[in-house]
């Protein structure tokens, strides 16, 4: 490189004018008038406007899209989309850009989801694409603040298990050094166990399942945000997942204004509380939509869309029945028949999970063996709940259906760099 950059572009303003600076980015725009080149020069913070005045600085085979860097000085401009521009003193082409390319990153001509996704790095120029995952990205800082001020502490759980967690069908396995292992699909037990010592735990990382679902909501590999707490119960670690949204809400609203106007979203920051219904009453609307269920019966989309039109926004469904959830959940000590557990919704999208577990060793073992798995397959998990379980709650909730929500998008595949799923394993 001829030259060492010196500012972002969002860092320069016409108050500098006469400033020598030098940006590096990407050419998004090239016109020549006469003896004038002017160039549309990007950087993940912004466009600006440079003025080459000297022809031989730029080489007739420039293309768009080509990473150059810019030495000049800024000045006042007439331009109507720039505040200011900078007369170049010297340009260094850095690479040159194919052409054409396999998507035009400008949006000018519209490319479908899988062509963008096979060309997803050059699809992040695109600014409405950029913002979705600057967004994502204060999303995550914001969890991470919001939970270490409520006194949760981070953890890592292993991603390569040796037994299937939680029971679950849809595990992707591996051959592990000659023994048969798994991925895993959530850190539920090892949470669990981490409350012995640790009382408050979070985690956000990868997980895995292996459902062949090609719908807009389902991925192979997602991003899960999970909590435990000990000495909760499910009713307080609902407070928390409400306080979390809303805080969420609002520090995207504060902070990622421009991004939120690339997308043309107007955010509303939920107000509390949200409305909280259980099983029962959901039964009760569906009957008056003329929809007959039987106690126990799960719920189909088509009737979450339905209650999620009678509650609009964000609500919580409490009290399933017992046997439409994991072994670990506890029951309710009124009604053995109900769980002490709760879903967020948001119309039919279900977006967390959780509850109050059991934390009785012999309850435990007694709900493994009734829903038909071997307890042997949890023996070092139930050994920790003889080493002094305190009773626990929590709950998991996908990022990338809630980056869904906040960015006004239906398919997960947007919000997800290099999303996979049934049929995509590349890039």
């Amino acid at each position: 490189m001829k030259f060492k950059k010196t500012h972002n572009i969002d860092e320069i303003s016409n108050s500098m004018e006469g400033s020598s600076v030098v940006i590096g980015g990407w050419v998004e725009d090239l016109r020549k008038l006469g003896k004038l080149t002017f160039l549309t020069v990007r950087d993940v913070t912004g466009l600006a406007q440079v003025i080459v005045k000297d022809l031989s600085m730029v080489p007739e085979d420039l293309t768009r899209q080509s990473v150059i860097m810019v030495q000049g000085a800024v000045q006042s401009t007439k331009a109507r989309d720039f505040t200011f521009e900078i007369k170049a003193d010297g340009v260094d082409i850095l690479t040159k850009a194919v052409h054409p390319l396999p998507i035009d990153p400008i949006g000018r001509l519209e490319s479908d989801i899988d062509n963008r996704l096979n060309a997803r790095a050059l699809d992040l120029r695109n600014q409405r694409v950029a913002a979705i995952f600057k967004i994502r990205h204060h999303v995550l800082a914001s969890l991470r603040r919001i939970l270490t001020e409520k006194r949760f502490i981070e953890i890592t759980t292993p991603k390569i298990i040796g037994s299937a967690s939680e029971g679950g069908a849809n595990l992707f396995s591996l051959e592990y050094f000659g023994k048969k292992a798994y991925l895993a699909q959530s850190p539920q037990l090892y949470k669990e166990q981490l409350t012995i010592g640790l009382e408050r735990v979070f985690e956000i990382s990868s997980f895995y399942r292996a459902e062949k679902s090609h719908t807009g909501r389902h991925l192979s590999e997602f991003t899960s945000i999970d909590i435990e707490a000990a000495f909760f119960d499910y009713t307080d670690v609902i407070e928390v997942l409400e306080d979390l949204v809303i805080a969420v809400f609002s520090d995207v609203v504060q902070n990622c204004k421009a991004e939120l106007a690339i997308l043309e979203r107007n955010l509303e920051v939920p107000k509390k509380p949200f409305d909280r219904i259980t099983y029962t009453q959901v039964l009760s609307e569906l009957e008056k939509a003329g929809i007959n269920l039987k106690f126990g019966d799960d719920l189909l989309d088509s009737h979450l869309k339905i209650v999620g039109e009678n509650h609009p926004g964000l609500f919580f469904l409490l009290d399933w029945p017992m046997s439409l959830k994991p072994f670990y959940i506890h029951e309710k000590d009124e009604d053995p028949k109900l769980s002490r557990s709760f879903d967020l919704q948001y119309g039919y999208l279900e977006l967390s999970s959780g509850g109050r577990r059991l934390h009785d060793p012999a309850k435990l073992k007694a709900r493994i063996a009734e829903q038909g798995l071997d307890p042997a397959s949890f023996e070092d998990h139930l050994k920790s709940f003889d080493w002094g379980m305190p009773p626990h709650s929590g709950w998991g909730m996908g990022l990338d259906r809630l980056m869904t929500v906040i960015v006004g998008i239906d398919n997960v595949r947007e919000v997800v760099l290099y999303p996979r799923d049934p049929d995509r394993l590349s890039p």
